[in-house]
């Protein structure tokens, strides 16, 4: 459990910067270049990231479990990652009304994925990776929405929604049928 905590500390504290300390990071980058903070904050996410990975793997050997889910939610869990892919592939999809109506789909997309993965796992080791993941979007998203509106490139098109919709179905049954299995050893569809 100790590296899971160390990976989530710095993986979501480096993402937290601009929640926390928006004024700092603007002085920082514009101290150091922007190339070198890119690059120090890819380092530090990248090294959070591999020990919250492998923090993960060494705590889910642990089986305190909190509580067990009820069957029946694994099935709201399917429906609510297919939202959160929907939403994810709209921050990526030029003019999708998706993204003009959000404004921060990746956002909530992460806040999705960690409430849905909370429904359906009950160990400790679940309540703090996707626990702490969905206080972080809480706070990210508010923090988002108090900068104000994104700039748009161009108007929210029908064909981008249906793009984003096409593509979203898409990544999420290739997670949910291969992927998560082969990456995380859980196969959601048996």
């Amino acid at each position: 459990m100790p590296y899971l905590i160390l990976g989530l500390l710095l993986f979501l504290g480096v993402h937290s910067i601009r929640i926390f300390a928006d004024d700092w990071r603007m002085r920082t980058m514009v101290r150091i270049g922007p190339n070198a903070w890119r690059a120090v904050y890819s380092l530090i996410s990248l090294a959070g990231f591999a020990l919250l990975l492998w923090g993960y793997g060494q705590a889910r050997q642990d089986t305190t479990m909190l509580w067990t889910p009820p069957l029946a939610l694994r099935h709201l869990t399917a429906l609510l990652m297919l939202v959160a892919m929907v939403l994810l592939v709209a921050t990526y999809v030029p003019n999708n009304p998706i993204k003009a109506r959000l404004q921060h789909p990746m956002v909530l997309s992460v806040k999705t994925w960690a409430f849905a993965h909370l429904l359906a796992n009950g160990s400790l080791a679940d309540v703090v990776l996707f626990g702490s993941f969905l206080v972080w979007a809480v706070l990210c998203f508010r923090s988002a929405r108090g900068r104000g509106p994104i700039a748009l490139s161009g108007t929210p098109t029908s064909t981008a929604l249906v793009r984003t919709l096409l593509l979203g179905a898409a990544a999420w049954a290739l997670v949910a049928f291969w992927a998560h299995g082969v990456l995380i050893g859980v196969r959601p569809f048996g």
